[in-house]
């Protein structure tokens, strides 16, 4: 009877060490960015930094956080809205301040429109959100500095390439 009872006991532990999963810790990735690229208009296939960039989010107060505010910057990678199908930000060449506080650079308006395709990746990631049928344009006004903008890959799944080419 004592070796059953012993028996029994180890088959248990056996079969409760068995039964546990793994912790849910994701690791396999997260929503990518748009990356952006600025080349020369005069000569596209050479990139030209943007002096004093600054990238802010249409409707929001302050800066885009995964862009260094007021740098001269040839790439950038932005966040799109996870949530709806089109994503505007105000991108501001020359950017500083008056005394003030109002902004002095040449400001542009560009708006993404695009499909989002949500990818269930585990139980501990979640969902993460990819961009299908990116378009691009920038709003018209009397000083633009963004001349053209080209769309290189139209699926965004990760953030590892470019995805918009803007020239200046």
């Amino acid at each position: 009877m004592r070796r059953f009872q012993i028996g029994l006991l180890i088959f248990l532990g056996i079969m409760f060490a068995s039964s546990c999963e793994k912790d849910d810790i994701c690791v396999e990735g997260d929503t990518p960015l748009l990356v952006i690229e600025f080349y020369d208009i005069s000569d596209t296939a050479t990139l030209k930094e943007v002096p004093t960039l600054r990238v802010v989010g249409v409707g929001q107060t302050v800066t885009v956080n995964t862009v260094t505010d007021r740098s001269n910057l040839s790439t950038i990678s932005i966040p799109l809205k996870t949530d709806e199908d089109t994503t505007s930000f105000i991108l501001i060449k020359n950017s500083a301040a008056n005394d003030d506080g109002a902004e002095t650079g040449n400001v542009d308006t560009i708006n993404f429109s695009y499909s989002r395709i949500e990818d269930f990746l585990s139980r501990g990631c979640g969902f993460v959100v990819n961009y299908d049928e990116l378009d691009a344009n920038v709003t018209a006004d009397s000083d633009n500095w963004i001349q053209d903008i080209e769309i290189t890959k139209s699926l965004v799944t990760n953030s590892d390439s470019t995805h918009v080419k803007i020239f200046h």
